[in-house]
């Protein structure tokens, strides 16, 4: 983003770069600590997504701060380079969503019975029991969940197994628990005796990165696509000349 073509050095980037790579190094390692466990991986992550937002978003300020009028400065800014800096800042929400996902992710199929909790990613799931349930077009076995964290209750989640009225296999659907830094699911199982049922649970962190990152991605390109220099209208030799080429 930042490389003069043809006129540029690498110790001019290096001397322009080294506090945000630093800092992006920094980012990661504090990151990569802060989970419940270390890894390489994690840290690579977060310093790369860190890396690729604070150099785009030093990009932006070099080309603000050279103009006086600042404010003017960002509205006369190409909506392809907001489109640009916001789809590398979706790339890095990407990143961090993807990795940290699939690093520290937990998934356990355990028996409950009607009191017990199970913990999972720091997460208490209480299973309180089952009880019939009736929807519009089915019948469903619905167990209901209380999720503690630190001895607090944070949710109640309910899931059901459902059989349609119209036949065919049972259906299972499931309870969510979603926020911004993780997910929690819950799907109930089979019954194993009059108390006690098989469940699925699930911890999912940085789930809602990966649709984000991609919604970033996608707002930057529709920026990029509405800026007027790629909307402008060929002037009539240059189209006489395109109809040639073409030819």
């Amino acid at each position: 983003l930042m490389v003069r073509w043809k006129a540029d050095s690498l110790s001019r980037l290096g001397r322009k770069l080294r506090i945000t790579f630093a800092v992006s190094v920094l980012a990661g390692a504090v990151a990569a600590f802060a989970m419940p466990a270390f890894h390489w991986s994690a840290w690579l992550a977060v310093t790369l997504a860190s890396w690729i937002t604070l150099s785009s978003l030093q990009n932006l300020y070099d080309r603000v701060a050279a103009r006086q009028d600042k404010v003017r400065a960002l509205v006369e800014m190409p909506l392809g380079f907001y489109g640009m800096t916001l789809a590398h800042i979706g790339v890095a929400v990407f990143i961090v969503g993807i990795t940290l996902t699939s690093v520290y992710s937990q998934e356990k199929d355990v028996r409950l019975a009607t009191g017990q909790q199970y913990n999972i990613g720091g997460y208490d799931f209480e299973f309180r029991g089952v009880q019939p349930f009736t929807g519009e077009n089915y019948r469903a076995d619905e167990g209901v969940f209380a999720i503690y964290q630190n001895g607090e209750l944070i949710a109640q989640l309910h899931s059901q197994k459902r059989l349609y009225n119209a036949g065919g296999m049972p259906m299972t659907e499931a309870g969510i628990d979603a926020g911004l830094f993780r997910d929690l699911y819950v799907s109930l199982g089979e019954p194993l005796d009059e108390t006690a049922w098989s469940v699925r649970l699930y911890y999912k962190p940085f789930i809602r990165w990966i649709w984000l990152g991609a919604l970033f991605m996608a707002a930057g390109g529709l920026l990029a696509a509405m800026d007027r220099r790629y909307r402008m209208t060929l002037k009539p030799e240059q189209a006489d000349t395109v109809t040639a080429g073409a030819a």
